[in-house]
């Protein structure tokens, strides 16, 4: 059975990496109407401002998120030129003109190859509706989580998604973890993160306060981490309820990462909509949707650091 974002009605998704499969990206395919939120101080984007509800744009067609911090960013003009040659766009008169949302995570590495606009195509190409693979893979290739006591301590991060019924509609998450904080469990609970030299999880929350005897604080250098996430859901909400969803759910951040928010962090949380059609939802019903888009985006976080592909 599939419990990923895919298992919403009008959401595809597909992976791809470089050839050595030390960075990537991953395209969620629409169309959809969107909103986002913005958590993080080092962001990198492209065409954010069509999520906003004042925007001409009415839909997006795909959201893509990648690795190679603002290099990647090229990714999305193979995303575009895939969605042009199906005939996807916002009209325009001259041609179609494909929306394509971006943001990008750092995975920049000495010799490492960056996306560029043949993964993004080839993201597309692969993109379907089976459960999504988690763990390594696709923008979670390159991830890594932990870096608060410096690269060499650090554990992978990666990619998860989770998804649950709410009334008649269905709420999914889909999350790169790629932070600087470590990621823990609902008990605090270090499930990936900064290691000592033995190999065990440090104590952020010692060590960053400064306690005495506990590792320091190292430079976490600028804007190297960034977490990314997408939930998603075929309720009919509106642009201004999706905005609403969006930041509801992003405190599955602050829940499942510690650090995070930091002015090293890049964090950007996507809220979409597959429902092409708009209808007014019940007070409590939105925010039983919250409720359900926080938990999806918790259990996401958690799978992206405990599951392979």
């Amino acid at each position: 059975m599939n419990h990923t974002l895919t298992s919403i009605p009008g959401f595809r998704v597909g992976h791809a990496v470089t050839p050595a499969g030390d960075s990537g990206c991953t395209v969620i395919l629409g169309p959809f109407r969107g909103a986002v939120e913005i958590r993080g101080l080092a962001t990198g984007s492209r065409e954010l401002g069509v999520l906003d509800p004042h925007h001409l744009v009415p839909q997006a067609h795909a959201v893509l998120l990648t690795g190679g911090s603002a290099f990647g960013l090229a990714a999305a003009d193979g995303a575009m030129a895939w969605l042009e040659d199906h005939g996807m766009g916002f009209p325009t008169g001259a041609a179609n003109v494909p929306i394509v949302p971006a943001a990008v995570i750092y995975d920049l590495a000495q010799g490492r190859e960056r996306p560029g606009r043949d993964l993004g195509r080839t993201a597309c190409e692969v993109a379907t509706d089976a459960p999504v693979p988690e763990g390594a893979v696709g923008v979670g290739a390159g991830a890594t989580v932990g870096k608060w006591a410096g690269p060499d301590a650090a554990s992978p991060g990666g990619l998860g998604s989770w998804a649950l019924d709410v009334g008649p509609w269905r709420v999914g998450a889909l999350v790169v973890t790629n932070a600087l904080g470590d990621v823990v469990d609902a008990d605090g609970t270090t499930l990936a993160g900064a290691r000592g030299p033995d190999g065990a999880f440090l104590d952020a929350r010692d060590a960053l306060p400064g306690v005495e005897g506990s590792t320091p604080l190292q430079d976490p250098g600028a804007g190297k981490n960034t977490t990314l996430a997408v939930v998603a859901t075929d309720a009919p909400l509106s642009d201004v309820d999706l905005g609403r969803l969006a930041r509801t759910a992003a405190n599955a951040l602050s829940t499942r990462i510690f650090p995070v928010h930091t002015p090293f962090d890049g964090d950007v949380v996507f809220a979409l909509s597959s429902s092409g059609a708009v209808e007014a939802v019940e007070p409590a019903m939105l925010v039983r949707l919250g409720a359900a888009a926080q938990l999806a985006l918790e259990a996401a976080i958690v799978r992206s650091v405990t599951e392979s592909a």
